[in-house]
């Protein structure tokens, strides 16, 4: 190895690495700040304008994009060894090093401008990688610092392999095609496009838009090409079974709240633990007051609010001991002695999930089930576009929020909700739209004591969270994630003794459905939206 271009943003290692190949006899040509730092450590650097004969130009935007720097990176081992470069004044380069301006870090900036933001959009250093990737076969192409000593340790022993310089260039292609995945991110959440990267303002409105059938709510939400840069950042146990692999992916140049989880005891998650935790964790941040939730197979069977954790989560327990087992706890208060004992106490969870643990909580915690995860996760954040697998592509919707309040909507009924009902229809509207359709959930003084999920009637839904509730919730509510489509399936879920009920409506029938409510003279409120979740 002969010669290397070095121009880079992230100086981590930058100078020992290039001082460890001038000593190696390798020819180091740089510009801008990359020379100028290592020209300050004593490092020979030959500037890029030596190379072309041009100096720099708009206040250096154009450096290395001349022939005499992209001939020599583009040229194939049969044109160095035909001698193809020397008419042209060309000499080969063997090793580029490039990583690219801090686009992310600029467009992150809420006080950057737009124009001092495309000032971050880097133009030589992708043309460069792009060039040194496609000739890997000769070209050795480094984009990360974390390479550095694995190229000089294959330098001392003679040059890097093919297959590292293969590895390598995918590397280099993986980083360009994230830093365009950045941009166009940064251009879909513009005021331009009047589409927030995260979802639309209102995102019921365009829900409500999509569901008449104009395709207005797409338009309005989606970006009309998508473009998903993922990292892998954790290798799973294992899949939802243990003959599937499956990794946790992240979007590039981001973290969320599983990057910050600090595991305190157990073995490490499983996919379906991630899955569930998630649905878990964010379920329990839906709350104000101390919750805890229990999920079982990605649904609630178990969902309390108290005026503190330990007791949240006896409450969360009791409604459905028996599904619990296996299950994900997430609360969403810090642990503590109390509420640690309840959990060794409790039928055994696969994982337990919470912003904190008292010392002594953890003592409790480490004592038995060495199997259990015991997780600590800080809030999650805003929950981006929801993407699932389509043969030849992707469905992609934006996240349902449950942004307004039951009591909003319209009583129905002749009788309104007392200041009791209206409590629990809050609850329970929170925990239905977090529950697999059909859902129907009835609760009482903040607990969901019968969860009816993922049938494919609401009568059989009605009728499995009556009998979960087994009588528990008599005087407390009912909430539907969908409309009663006839009189049956309310009738139904009355039979738990339930006095107030919480439904979107918009069935052609709900006239009937509402007379059937009047004639068991209970309340009904029809918010007017729906929360479907399959």
């Amino acid at each position: 190895m002969k010669r290397a271009l070095i121009s880079v943003s992230d100086k981590r290692g930058l100078v020992p690495f290039a001082r460890a190949l001038a000593e190696a006899g390798v020819e180091i040509v740089s510009s801008g700040g990359t020379a100028r730092t290592l020209r300050a450590e004593g490092v020979t650097v030959r500037d890029v304008a030596d190379v072309t004969g041009h100096p720099e130009i708009l206040d250096g935007r154009v450096k290395t994009l001349h022939p005499r720097i992209h001939g020599g990176v583009l040229a194939r081992s049969a044109d160095v060894a035909a001698d193809a470069l020397a008419p042209h004044g060309i000499e080969p380069f063997d090793l580029v090093v490039v990583n690219l301006y801090p686009f992310r870090e600029a467009a992150a900036d809420e006080a950057a401008t737009e124009a001092e933001v495309l000032e971050f959009v880097d133009i030589g250093g992708p043309a460069l990688l792009r060039a040194a990737a496609k000739t890997h076969e000769r070209v050795t192409v480094v984009v990360d610092p974390d390479a550095y000593d694995g190229v000089l340790a294959a330098i001392a022993e003679g040059g890097p392999s093919a297959a590292m310089r293969r590895r390598l260039a995918r590397a280099a292609f993986a980083h360009t095609a994230a830093y365009d995945a950045a941009i166009v991110a940064w251009f879909d959440a513009g005021e331009a496009s009047g589409a927030p990267a995260d979802a639309p303002a209102d995102a019921q409105a365009g829900a409500a838009s999509a569901a008449a059938g104009d395709g207005g709510g797409a338009e309005a939400a989606l970006p009309p090409t998508l473009h998903l840069a993922l990292e892998r950042a954790e290798v799973l146990r294992y899949g939802e079974n243990p003959h599937q692999v499956a990794a946790r992916y992240r979007t590039i140049g981001a973290s969320g709240a599983w990057d910050a989880a600090v595991r305190h005891k157990g073995r490490a998650p499983s996919y379906l633990n991630l899955f569930d935790g998630e649905a878990a964790w964010r379920l329990a941040h839906a709350f104000d007051r101390p919750a805890a939730v229990v999920v079982k197979h990605a649904d609630p069977c178990g969902v309390a609010v108290a005026g503190d954790v330990a007791s949240a989560y006896a409450a969360a327990l009791e409604a459905d001991p028996v599904s619990a087992f296996g299950g994900v706890v997430a609360l969403n208060r810090p642990v503590d002695r109390a509420t640690a004992e309840r959990i060794q106490a409790a039928p055994k969870a696969d994982v337990l999930v919470a912003p904190g643990y008292d010392a002594d909580a953890l003592e409790v915690l480490a004592s038995k089930r060495k199997a259990m995860r015991v997780l600590e996760v800080p809030p999650p954040g805003p929950r981006p576009l929801e993407v699932r697998s389509l043969d030849g592509g992707l469905l992609v919707q934006t996240p349902d929020r449950v942004d307004e309040d039951p009591l909003a909507g319209r009583v129905a009924t002749v009788r309104a909700p007392s200041e009791g009902e209206v409590r629990d229809l809050r609850f329970a509207w929170r925990v239905v739209a977090a529950t697999g359709s059909n859902a129907i959930v009835l609760a009482k003084d903040g607990v969901a004591w019968g969860i009816g999920a993922g049938q494919q009637n609401r009568v059989d839904a009605a009728r499995l969270a009556v009998a979960k509730a087994d009588g528990r919730a008599a005087g407390g509510v009912v909430a539907s994630d969908a409309f009663f489509p006839f009189p049956d399936g309310l009738e139904a879920a009355l039979a738990s003794g339930a006095t107030a009920v919480v439904q979107p409506g918009g069935s052609v029938n709900d006239d009937a459905v509402v007379a059937a409510a009047d004639a068991h003279g209970v309340a009904m409120i029809l918010t007017g939206v729906r929360h479907f979740r399959h």
